[in-house]
Protein backbone atom coordinates (compact mmCIF):
# COMPACT_ATOMS: atom_id res chain seq x y z
CA UNK A 1 0.00 0.00 0.00
CA UNK A 2 1.32 3.35 -1.21
CA UNK A 3 -1.26 5.32 0.44
CA UNK A 4 -0.58 7.86 -2.72
CA UNK A 5 -3.43 10.93 -3.21
CA UNK A 6 -4.21 13.51 -5.86
CA UNK A 7 -6.19 16.79 -5.39
CA UNK A 8 -9.46 14.93 -6.28
CA UNK A 9 -8.87 12.68 -3.35
CA UNK A 10 -9.13 15.67 -1.19
CA UNK A 11 -11.85 16.69 -2.97
CA UNK A 12 -13.78 13.47 -2.59
CA UNK A 13 -13.21 13.38 0.88
CA UNK A 14 -13.88 16.36 2.24
CA UNK A 15 -17.04 16.53 0.50
CA UNK A 16 -18.13 13.28 1.55
CA UNK A 17 -21.87 13.31 2.73
CA UNK A 18 -22.34 13.62 6.27
CA UNK A 19 -19.01 15.13 6.93
CA UNK A 20 -19.61 18.88 6.58
CA UNK A 21 -21.10 19.56 10.24
CA UNK A 22 -18.70 17.61 12.12
CA UNK A 23 -15.73 18.98 9.51
CA UNK A 24 -16.82 22.70 10.63
CA UNK A 25 -17.28 21.78 14.11
CA UNK A 26 -14.08 20.01 14.36
CA UNK A 27 -12.04 23.37 12.93
CA UNK A 28 -13.05 25.53 15.75
CA UNK A 29 -12.97 22.96 18.48
CA UNK A 30 -8.56 22.39 17.34
CA UNK A 31 -8.23 26.02 16.66
CA UNK A 32 -6.89 26.46 20.31
CA UNK A 33 -5.50 23.69 20.77
CA UNK A 34 -1.98 25.26 20.11
CA UNK A 35 -3.63 28.33 22.39
CA UNK A 36 -4.49 27.78 25.07
CA UNK A 37 -1.69 26.18 26.66
CA UNK A 38 0.63 28.78 25.81
CA UNK A 39 -2.31 31.41 27.01
CA UNK A 40 -2.28 29.39 30.59
CA UNK A 41 1.23 29.68 30.89
CA UNK A 42 1.32 33.55 29.90
CA UNK A 43 -1.78 34.63 31.68
CA UNK A 44 -0.09 32.54 34.98
CA UNK A 45 3.22 34.43 34.35
CA UNK A 46 1.97 38.00 34.23
CA UNK A 47 -0.16 37.18 37.90
CA UNK A 48 2.52 35.35 39.62
CA UNK A 49 5.52 37.04 37.91
CA UNK A 50 7.54 33.96 37.77
CA UNK A 51 8.39 31.85 34.61
CA UNK A 52 8.75 28.81 36.69
CA UNK A 53 5.88 28.53 38.23
CA UNK A 54 3.75 29.32 34.35
CA UNK A 55 6.32 26.50 33.28
CA UNK A 56 5.21 24.08 36.20
CA UNK A 57 1.62 24.57 34.95
CA UNK A 58 2.10 23.70 31.57
CA UNK A 59 3.98 20.74 32.09
CA UNK A 60 0.75 19.68 34.44
CA UNK A 61 -1.77 20.20 31.97
CA UNK A 62 1.00 18.22 29.20
CA UNK A 63 1.05 15.26 31.61
CA UNK A 64 -3.06 15.16 31.55
CA UNK A 65 -3.47 14.88 27.90
CA UNK A 66 -0.95 12.17 27.84
CA UNK A 67 -3.28 10.42 30.12
CA UNK A 68 -6.67 12.10 28.87
CA UNK A 69 -6.06 11.06 25.13
CA UNK A 70 -5.87 7.36 25.78
CA UNK A 71 -8.65 7.33 28.40
CA UNK A 72 -11.09 9.58 26.21
CA UNK A 73 -9.46 7.20 22.97
CA UNK A 74 -11.00 4.06 24.75
CA UNK A 75 -14.23 5.37 25.72
CA UNK A 76 -15.21 6.80 22.27
CA UNK A 77 -14.46 3.11 20.68
CA UNK A 78 -16.58 1.39 22.90
CA UNK A 79 -19.55 3.73 23.35
CA UNK A 80 -19.23 6.35 20.47
CA UNK A 81 -17.98 9.72 20.70
CA UNK A 82 -21.19 11.97 21.27
CA UNK A 83 -21.88 10.81 25.43
CA UNK A 84 -17.58 10.80 25.94
CA UNK A 85 -17.31 13.92 24.09
CA UNK A 86 -20.06 15.53 25.85
CA UNK A 87 -19.05 14.42 29.68
CA UNK A 88 -15.80 15.77 28.66
CA UNK A 89 -16.67 19.21 27.71
CA UNK A 90 -18.85 19.75 30.35
CA UNK A 91 -15.84 19.03 32.89
CA UNK A 92 -13.61 20.98 30.57
CA UNK A 93 -15.06 24.51 30.37
CA UNK A 94 -15.61 23.57 34.67
CA UNK A 95 -11.67 22.89 34.61
CA UNK A 96 -11.14 25.71 32.78
CA UNK A 97 -13.08 28.24 34.88
CA UNK A 98 -11.70 27.11 38.11
CA UNK A 99 -8.26 27.38 36.99
CA UNK A 100 -9.16 31.22 36.38
CA UNK A 101 -10.53 31.94 39.22
CA UNK A 102 -6.97 30.18 41.17
CA UNK A 103 -5.20 32.17 39.43
CA UNK A 104 -6.65 35.33 39.41
CA UNK A 105 -6.71 34.53 43.55
CA UNK A 106 -2.99 33.51 43.29
CA UNK A 107 -3.74 30.09 44.79
CA UNK A 108 -0.31 28.26 45.33
CA UNK A 109 1.90 26.52 42.17
CA UNK A 110 0.98 23.46 43.16
CA UNK A 111 -2.92 24.07 43.49
CA UNK A 112 -2.22 25.51 39.61
CA UNK A 113 -0.11 22.55 38.65
CA UNK A 114 -3.41 19.96 39.61
CA UNK A 115 -5.81 22.75 38.12
CA UNK A 116 -3.43 22.93 34.71
CA UNK A 117 -3.55 18.72 34.79
CA UNK A 118 -7.57 18.76 35.14
CA UNK A 119 -7.98 20.97 32.06
CA UNK A 120 -5.11 18.53 30.26
CA UNK A 121 -7.29 15.35 31.07
CA UNK A 122 -10.50 16.60 30.33
CA UNK A 123 -9.48 18.30 27.08
CA UNK A 124 -11.87 17.28 24.30
CA UNK A 125 -10.15 15.17 22.02
CA UNK A 126 -11.84 15.87 19.12
CA UNK A 127 -8.46 15.07 16.76
CA UNK A 128 -8.55 11.59 17.64
CA UNK A 129 -12.77 11.22 17.34
CA UNK A 130 -12.58 13.11 13.89
CA UNK A 131 -9.58 10.97 12.64
CA UNK A 132 -11.48 7.61 13.72
CA UNK A 133 -14.60 9.05 11.29
CA UNK A 134 -13.01 9.75 8.71
CA UNK A 135 -12.62 6.45 8.34
CA UNK A 136 -16.17 5.41 8.98
CA UNK A 137 -17.24 7.80 6.47
CA UNK A 138 -14.64 7.29 3.53
CA UNK A 139 -14.52 3.92 1.96
CA UNK A 140 -12.29 4.66 -0.89
CA UNK A 141 -8.68 4.08 0.24
CA UNK A 142 -7.08 6.91 -1.64
CA UNK A 143 -9.81 9.32 -0.47
CA UNK A 144 -9.39 7.96 3.00
CA UNK A 145 -5.46 8.59 3.37
CA UNK A 146 -6.24 12.03 1.72
CA UNK A 147 -8.38 12.75 4.92
CA UNK A 148 -5.79 11.71 7.11
CA UNK A 149 -3.43 14.04 5.28
CA UNK A 150 -5.79 16.84 5.75
CA UNK A 151 -5.70 16.29 9.60
CA UNK A 152 -2.33 16.00 9.69
CA UNK A 153 -1.70 19.26 7.68
CA UNK A 154 -4.95 21.31 9.22
CA UNK A 155 -3.35 20.28 12.62
CA UNK A 156 0.01 21.99 11.93
CA UNK A 157 -2.01 25.05 10.59
CA UNK A 158 -3.42 25.19 13.96
CA UNK A 159 0.10 24.67 15.53
CA UNK A 160 1.10 28.62 13.74
CA UNK A 161 -1.87 30.12 14.28
CA UNK A 162 -2.30 29.34 18.05
CA UNK A 163 0.47 30.85 19.56
CA UNK A 164 0.64 33.80 16.92
CA UNK A 165 -3.09 34.32 18.70
CA UNK A 166 -2.08 33.95 22.23
CA UNK A 167 0.89 36.27 22.07
CA UNK A 168 -1.55 38.96 21.00
CA UNK A 169 -4.47 38.33 23.59
CA UNK A 170 -2.39 38.39 26.13
CA UNK A 171 -2.06 41.95 25.80
CA UNK A 172 -4.99 42.61 26.30
CA UNK A 173 -6.83 44.53 29.34
CA UNK A 174 -7.25 41.27 31.02
CA UNK A 175 -4.36 38.56 30.54
CA UNK A 176 -6.67 36.02 30.65
CA UNK A 177 -8.49 36.88 27.46
CA UNK A 178 -6.59 34.02 25.79
CA UNK A 179 -7.28 31.33 27.57
CA UNK A 180 -10.86 31.89 27.88
CA UNK A 181 -11.39 32.54 24.43
CA UNK A 182 -9.98 29.32 23.42
CA UNK A 183 -11.63 27.22 25.70
CA UNK A 184 -15.19 28.80 24.82
CA UNK A 185 -14.42 27.92 21.04
CA UNK A 186 -12.93 24.47 22.39
CA UNK A 187 -16.50 23.87 24.08
CA UNK A 188 -18.34 25.06 21.46
CA UNK A 189 -16.56 23.56 18.77
CA UNK A 190 -16.64 20.24 20.85
CA UNK A 191 -20.31 20.16 20.96
CA UNK A 192 -20.96 20.76 17.38
CA UNK A 193 -18.88 18.21 16.76
CA UNK A 194 -19.99 15.65 19.26
CA UNK A 195 -23.92 16.21 18.31
CA UNK A 196 -23.54 16.44 14.91
CA UNK A 197 -25.47 13.68 12.96
CA UNK A 198 -22.73 11.81 11.70
CA UNK A 199 -20.90 11.49 14.93
CA UNK A 200 -24.41 10.55 16.93
CA UNK A 201 -25.07 7.38 14.40
CA UNK A 202 -21.68 6.33 15.53
CA UNK A 203 -23.09 4.53 17.83
CA UNK A 204 -21.69 1.80 21.05
CA UNK A 205 -19.63 -1.06 19.70
CA UNK A 206 -20.56 -4.53 20.45
CA UNK A 207 -19.45 -6.49 23.67
CA UNK A 208 -16.10 -7.71 23.24
CA UNK A 209 -13.17 -9.06 25.57
CA UNK A 210 -10.16 -7.30 24.20
CA UNK A 211 -6.37 -7.30 26.04
CA UNK A 212 -6.15 -5.07 28.98
CA UNK A 213 -3.77 -3.31 26.88
CA UNK A 214 -6.46 -2.33 24.29
CA UNK A 215 -4.49 -0.46 21.18
CA UNK A 216 -1.23 -1.79 22.24
CA UNK A 217 -2.35 -5.16 22.58
CA UNK A 218 -0.93 -4.78 18.81
CA UNK A 219 2.69 -5.45 17.99
CA UNK A 220 2.50 -2.81 15.45
CA UNK A 221 0.99 0.02 17.33
CA UNK A 222 3.98 -0.56 19.82
CA UNK A 223 6.35 0.13 17.45
CA UNK A 224 4.42 3.27 15.69
CA UNK A 225 4.13 4.39 18.97
CA UNK A 226 7.74 4.06 19.27
CA UNK A 227 7.93 6.28 15.82
CA UNK A 228 5.80 8.97 17.77
CA UNK A 229 7.82 8.99 20.42
CA UNK A 230 10.75 9.52 18.66
CA UNK A 231 9.31 12.67 16.77
CA UNK A 232 8.35 14.40 19.52
CA UNK A 233 11.55 13.59 21.38
CA UNK A 234 13.07 15.98 18.02
CA UNK A 235 10.39 18.79 18.47
CA UNK A 236 10.89 18.81 22.20
CA UNK A 237 14.44 19.32 21.80
CA UNK A 238 14.01 21.99 19.10
CA UNK A 239 11.66 23.95 20.71
CA UNK A 240 14.27 24.55 23.61
CA UNK A 241 17.43 25.04 21.43
CA UNK A 242 15.96 27.24 18.75
CA UNK A 243 14.83 30.25 21.30
CA UNK A 244 17.53 29.80 23.20
CA UNK A 245 19.50 30.42 19.44
CA UNK A 246 17.97 33.37 19.06
CA UNK A 247 18.39 34.86 22.74
CA UNK A 248 22.04 33.78 22.68
CA UNK A 249 22.35 35.89 19.18
CA UNK A 250 21.06 38.98 20.74
CA UNK A 251 17.68 38.64 18.80
CA UNK A 252 14.99 36.78 21.97
CA UNK A 253 12.08 37.55 19.74
CA UNK A 254 12.84 35.98 16.73
CA UNK A 255 12.74 32.91 18.49
CA UNK A 256 9.36 32.62 17.58
CA UNK A 257 8.81 33.12 14.24
CA UNK A 258 11.97 30.75 13.19
CA UNK A 259 9.64 28.21 15.21
CA UNK A 260 7.31 29.39 12.68
CA UNK A 261 9.18 28.68 9.64
CA UNK A 262 9.55 25.01 9.92
CA UNK A 263 5.89 25.09 10.48
CA UNK A 264 4.99 26.90 7.11
CA UNK A 265 7.65 24.54 5.16
CA UNK A 266 5.97 21.40 7.12
CA UNK A 267 2.27 22.30 5.98
CA UNK A 268 4.21 23.31 1.92
CA UNK A 269 5.73 20.08 2.29
CA UNK A 270 3.09 17.82 3.28
CA UNK A 271 0.71 18.30 0.74
CA UNK A 272 2.94 17.44 -1.96
CA UNK A 273 4.16 14.33 -0.03
CA UNK A 274 0.76 13.10 0.07
CA UNK A 275 0.35 13.30 -3.38
CA UNK A 276 3.70 10.60 -3.46
CA UNK A 277 4.87 8.90 -0.65
CA UNK A 278 7.95 7.35 -0.01
CA UNK A 279 9.20 4.78 0.96
CA UNK A 280 6.13 2.94 -0.28
CA UNK A 281 5.78 0.41 2.13
CA UNK A 282 4.56 1.79 5.86
CA UNK A 283 7.44 -0.41 7.81
CA UNK A 284 10.01 1.43 5.97
CA UNK A 285 8.69 4.57 5.50
CA UNK A 286 7.90 4.97 9.72
CA UNK A 287 11.71 4.66 10.01
CA UNK A 288 13.06 6.69 7.24
CA UNK A 289 11.32 9.80 7.53
CA UNK A 290 12.37 10.08 11.10
CA UNK A 291 15.88 9.45 10.25
CA UNK A 292 15.57 12.24 7.45
CA UNK A 293 14.21 14.37 10.08
CA UNK A 294 17.13 13.30 12.50
CA UNK A 295 19.58 14.19 10.29
CA UNK A 296 17.94 17.57 9.14
CA UNK A 297 17.19 18.64 12.71
CA UNK A 298 21.27 17.79 13.10
CA UNK A 299 22.42 20.22 10.72
CA UNK A 300 20.63 22.96 12.48
CA UNK A 301 23.77 22.93 15.13
CA UNK A 302 25.97 24.04 12.07
CA UNK A 303 25.08 27.61 10.73
CA UNK A 304 26.55 30.60 12.79
CA UNK A 305 23.95 32.85 12.35
CA UNK A 306 19.97 33.27 12.78
CA UNK A 307 20.04 33.33 9.04
CA UNK A 308 21.70 30.10 8.41
CA UNK A 309 19.57 28.19 10.70
CA UNK A 310 16.44 29.95 9.40
CA UNK A 311 17.53 27.54 6.60
CA UNK A 312 18.17 24.47 7.91
CA UNK A 313 14.78 24.81 10.36
CA UNK A 314 13.26 25.41 6.61
CA UNK A 315 14.63 21.97 5.59
CA UNK A 316 13.70 20.00 8.43
CA UNK A 317 10.43 20.81 8.80
CA UNK A 318 9.41 19.29 5.92
CA UNK A 319 9.79 16.74 7.48
CA UNK A 320 7.04 17.36 9.95
CA UNK A 321 3.60 17.12 8.28
CA UNK A 322 5.10 13.93 6.42
CA UNK A 323 5.66 12.09 9.82
CA UNK A 324 1.74 12.87 11.40
CA UNK A 325 0.16 12.02 7.98
CA UNK A 326 2.04 8.37 8.00
CA UNK A 327 1.41 8.14 12.05
CA UNK A 328 -2.33 8.76 11.14
CA UNK A 329 -2.36 6.30 8.16
CA UNK A 330 -0.17 3.52 9.87
CA UNK A 331 -2.94 3.47 12.49
CA UNK A 332 -5.50 1.94 9.63
CA UNK A 333 -2.96 -1.16 9.03
CA UNK A 334 -1.50 -1.75 13.40
CA UNK A 335 -4.39 -0.76 15.30
CA UNK A 336 -6.66 -3.89 16.32
CA UNK A 337 -10.10 -3.83 15.32
CA UNK A 338 -12.43 -1.24 16.83
CA UNK A 339 -9.66 0.84 18.16
CA UNK A 340 -8.41 3.66 16.16
CA UNK A 341 -9.74 6.53 18.33
CA UNK A 342 -7.61 4.84 21.44
CA UNK A 343 -4.73 4.15 18.94
CA UNK A 344 -4.69 7.69 17.87
CA UNK A 345 -4.65 8.63 22.19
CA UNK A 346 -1.82 6.30 22.14
CA UNK A 347 0.23 8.71 19.54
CA UNK A 348 -0.75 11.83 21.02
CA UNK A 349 0.87 10.01 24.14
CA UNK A 350 3.67 9.30 22.74
CA UNK A 351 4.51 12.62 21.07
CA UNK A 352 3.67 14.45 24.16
CA UNK A 353 5.86 12.54 26.21
CA UNK A 354 8.83 12.96 23.76
CA UNK A 355 8.09 16.10 23.91
CA UNK A 356 8.74 16.30 27.94
CA UNK A 357 11.87 14.32 27.72
CA UNK A 358 13.36 16.46 24.92
CA UNK A 359 12.53 19.96 26.73
CA UNK A 360 13.67 18.87 29.55
CA UNK A 361 17.09 17.37 28.41
CA UNK A 362 17.52 20.40 26.03
CA UNK A 363 17.53 22.60 28.61
CA UNK A 364 19.93 21.66 30.54
CA UNK A 365 22.20 21.07 26.98
CA UNK A 366 21.65 24.93 26.55
CA UNK A 367 22.66 26.29 29.89
CA UNK A 368 25.63 23.85 29.87
CA UNK A 369 26.82 23.75 26.08
CA UNK A 370 24.91 25.72 23.69
CA UNK A 371 22.18 25.27 21.89
CA UNK A 372 24.16 23.52 19.05
CA UNK A 373 24.83 20.61 21.87
CA UNK A 374 21.23 20.92 21.64
CA UNK A 375 20.56 19.95 17.73
CA UNK A 376 22.73 17.57 17.85
CA UNK A 377 21.79 15.18 20.65
CA UNK A 378 18.14 15.87 18.72
CA UNK A 379 19.53 13.99 16.04
CA UNK A 380 21.73 11.71 17.91
CA UNK A 381 18.48 10.19 19.78
CA UNK A 382 16.30 10.46 16.95
CA UNK A 383 18.35 8.19 15.11
CA UNK A 384 18.73 5.35 18.09
CA UNK A 385 14.78 5.36 17.93
CA UNK A 386 15.02 5.06 14.13
CA UNK A 387 17.14 2.37 14.08
CA UNK A 388 14.92 0.37 17.05
CA UNK A 389 12.02 0.80 14.75
CA UNK A 390 13.97 -0.20 11.82
CA UNK A 391 14.45 -3.89 13.82
CA UNK A 392 11.15 -3.66 15.00
CA UNK A 393 9.41 -3.41 10.89
CA UNK A 394 8.76 -6.61 10.41
CA UNK A 395 5.27 -5.96 13.28
CA UNK A 396 4.25 -3.53 11.05
CA UNK A 397 4.64 -5.49 7.98
CA UNK A 398 2.66 -8.08 9.16
CA UNK A 399 0.08 -5.78 9.58
CA UNK A 400 0.55 -4.58 6.61
CA UNK A 401 0.49 -7.43 4.52
CA UNK A 402 -2.74 -8.71 6.45
CA UNK A 403 -4.55 -5.20 5.43
CA UNK A 404 -3.75 -5.88 2.05
CA UNK A 405 -4.68 -9.48 2.19
CA UNK A 406 -8.47 -7.82 3.56
CA UNK A 407 -8.38 -5.32 0.88
CA UNK A 408 -8.00 -7.86 -1.95
CA UNK A 409 -10.19 -10.24 -0.64
CA UNK A 410 -12.79 -7.48 -0.72
CA UNK A 411 -12.27 -6.28 -4.23
CA UNK A 412 -12.63 -9.86 -5.24
CA UNK A 413 -15.73 -10.17 -3.23
CA UNK A 414 -17.39 -7.58 -4.96
CA UNK A 415 -16.08 -7.89 -8.03
CA UNK A 416 -18.11 -11.69 -7.79
CA UNK A 417 -21.05 -9.46 -6.31
CA UNK A 418 -20.90 -7.47 -9.14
Amino acid sequence: MSQSTSLADYRSALTTPGSGRPLAASLLARLPIAMIGLSALLYVQRETGSFAAAGLVSAGSLVGVSVGSVVQGRLIDRFGPTRPLVLDTVLFAVAMAVLALAIEAHAPTPVLVVLGGGIGITEPMVGSASRALWGRLVKDERAKNAAFSYEAISMEVFFILGPGLAGVLVAAPWPGTGMVIGGACMVLGSLMFALSPAVRAWGPAEQRHGSLLGALAGPGMRTLALAALGFGIVIGFVEVAVPAAATEAGQPALGGVLLSVWSVSSVAFGVAFSLRPWPRQMSARLPALLAAFALLVALCAWPSTLWGLALTMLAAGAMITPQSSTHSAAIEIVAPEGTAAEAFGWVLTAITLGLAFGQSVSGYLVEHQGPSASFLAAGGAALVVAALVWLLRGTVRRSEDQSNAVLTLSSSQASRSA
